[in-house]
């Protein structure tokens, strides 16, 4: 068997040219391109990169991409102030704090500090409340990807399917079982504690695998013609001396061969976390000029 590859780049492409049409009309309603912001702090190279990446697909989306960079030694205070002018501000619809920050600085004070309502990251406490009982929030970008992705293969009611989710992490791997369960699968939260771990993903027809190891799981832990979702972005030696190559948390060689559909690494699940950053954005601006935005249209 070889896998069917889901083309995450893809779908986020169709999905950014959905954000766009949704865009337009946005604009046309309430007179105003929706916004979003985001705060970068210090000059961490990975970060710049991803704030200017987030930056360039906002405004090609058509919305206005509002950047706002502090130095490494912002203090915590000038911070909190930056994100607390953000959430007054009426011309932006989302927020976004880049993460890391300078250890100097407490990540849970300032993403609390975040209006919940333009929390478009989905980490704020409120918003992970309102998903675990089913209320209207924001859910984070990267698993709210993997979800599209699931169900565009395999249909949106997952009932019947045993999932396993192998992270707990609050940025993906606790949301993604919770909209996993939501979509009526049955769903199982595994880690690198986990007794027999290969054993507990051999029985899942969906694995996600989000726990931060290059190629861990195998192929001989996969369910013939299961669906895997590849979380993991990790860098590791290549074949050349001092080339480097991106992996997943998958073993992709191996696990192609025994899975039904795979995502690959990269080109999977990554290009999803800015669309659905962009998408949630979008239903921020709508909510917050109560437009009405039918269930299900982003």
């Amino acid at each position: 068997m070889s896998a069917q590859v889901i083309d995450g780049k893809a779908f986020a492409a169709g999905l950014r040219d959905k954000i766009g049409e949704f865009a337009t009309a946005f604009e046309a309603k309430a007179g105003r391109k929706a916004g979003l912001a985001v705060v970068l702090v210090g000059e961490d190279p990975a970060s710049q990169v991803y704030v200017r990446s987030k930056g360039k697909a906002t405004v090609a989306a058509g919305m206005n991409s509002y950047e706002h960079r502090l130095n490494d030694d912002a203090s915590e205070e000038e911070l909190l102030a930056l994100v607390e002018k953000l959430n007054n501000d009426p011309a932006v619809d989302g927020i976004l704090v880049q993460l890391p920050l300078p250890k100097h600085l407490d990540e849970q004070t300032v993403i609390s500090a975040i209006d919940p309502d333009k929390d478009v990251d989905g980490f704020h406490i409120i918003n992970a409340g309102r998903l675990s009982v089913g209320q209207e929030g924001f859910v984070p970008c990267t698993p709210l990807g993997c979800l599209m992705l699931l169900q565009d293969k395999l249909g949106k009611d997952l009932s019947g399917l045993n999932a396993v989710v192998i992270g707990r992490s609050n940025i993906v791997g606790k949301p993604m079982a919770q909209l996993l369960t939501d979509a009526n699968a049955t769903v199982t939260i595994a880690h690198s504690r986990t007794k027999d771990l290969p054993a507990v993903v051999k029985q899942a027809d969906i694995v996600v695998a989000a726990v931060g190891r290059p190629e861990m799981v195998k192929g001989d832990w996969i369910k013939p013609g299961a669906t895997v979702i590849d979380v993991g972005i990790n860098r590791v030696a290549g074949a050349e001396e001092g080339k480097t190559r991106l992996v997943g948390d998958v073993d992709y060689a191996q696990a192609s061969e025994v899975a039904g559909a795979i995502t690959p690494v990269p080109g999977g699940v990554g290009p999803m976390t800015i669309a659905v950053l962009l998408r949630n954005t979008m239903v921020s601006a709508y909510r917050r000029e109560n437009i009405a935005l039918a269930d299900g249209a982003l």
